[in-house]
């Protein structure tokens, strides 16, 4: 009698529809979507002949017991001995939860706390400094509307950058930020908002109301001045 085939405990990932795949998921609906197995089946990279990266994230919940605090006890040998996984795997998942420590640990520190938009440009002004071409940034806030983060959106010409609002929320949701300051420069040193700056801004503004999220302010950097949506009283919501 002929030996039956080797079959997967599950398809691989590749045959998987694009919509399902982890690396797809993250990019396409932001890392918070994901469950702890497509984390870990995005730091494995690949499966094995017999077993998928999914299978191989499944065997390694299993061994913590389903609990991520428990496989940051576990020593890289025990780790390695699964099958498919050997000592470069697992190198690399202490690696990662390591650094999501090290993360944490700095989230404890205080963040600075931003009551109105010279604290925006205190914080933020140096993205903007010396530039010849626009730059469209935001400031992510907590309730308390502590910074969470900084990110560049955009870059452009001379005198104009898009700034897609999809990849704004996507952030947003990213960083679970409940709070949205725009920002971006304007190398002429030209410090009042064009219209096409206001109907971006009004876009973004309504586009985050259904995500129950608040643009703060929009600043226009010139260099050492600044001019605030917020301030003008340009805005829809309330200034920080």
């Amino acid at each position: 009698m002929e030996p039956c085939p080797k079959t997967r405990s599950q398809p691989a990932i590749r045959d998987l529809p694009e919509h399902s795949r982890p690396r797809e998921r993250l990019i396409n609906q932001g890392r918070s979507s994901l469950e702890d197995r497509e984390l870990l089946a995005i730091l494995l990279g690949s499966g094995t002949g017999k077993e998928s990266a999914l299978g191989l994230a499944n065997r390694i919940l299993e061994l913590c017991r389903y609990h991520l605090g428990h496989l940051g006890q576990i020593h890289v040998r025990q780790l390695a001995q699964i099958p498919g996984i050997g000592p470069a795997k697992a190198v690399k998942i202490l690696a990662a939860l390591e650094l999501g420590k090290r993360s944490l640990e700095c989230k404890t520190l205080e963040q600075p706390q931003i009551r109105g938009s010279a604290d925006v440009f205190t914080h933020c002004k140096n993205l903007f400094l010396h530039k010849d071409h626009e730059i469209f940034a935001i400031a992510l806030l907590n309730q308390a509307n502590r910074m969470l983060g900084i990110e560049q959106i955009s870059e452009g010409g001379i005198n104009f950058t898009a700034a897609d609002p999809r990849i704004i929320l996507r952030l947003v949701l990213d960083y679970r930020a409940c709070g949205l300051i725009l920002m971006h420069n304007h190398p002429s040193g030209q410090l009042q908002p064009s219209d096409a700056d206001r109907s971006l801004t009004q876009k973004i503004e309504s586009a985050a109301r259904f995500l129950d999220v608040r643009v703060l302010d929009h600043l226009i950097f010139a260099q050492h001045r600044y001019f605030s949506f917020a301030d003008a009283g340009l805005l829809m919501g309330a200034s920080p």
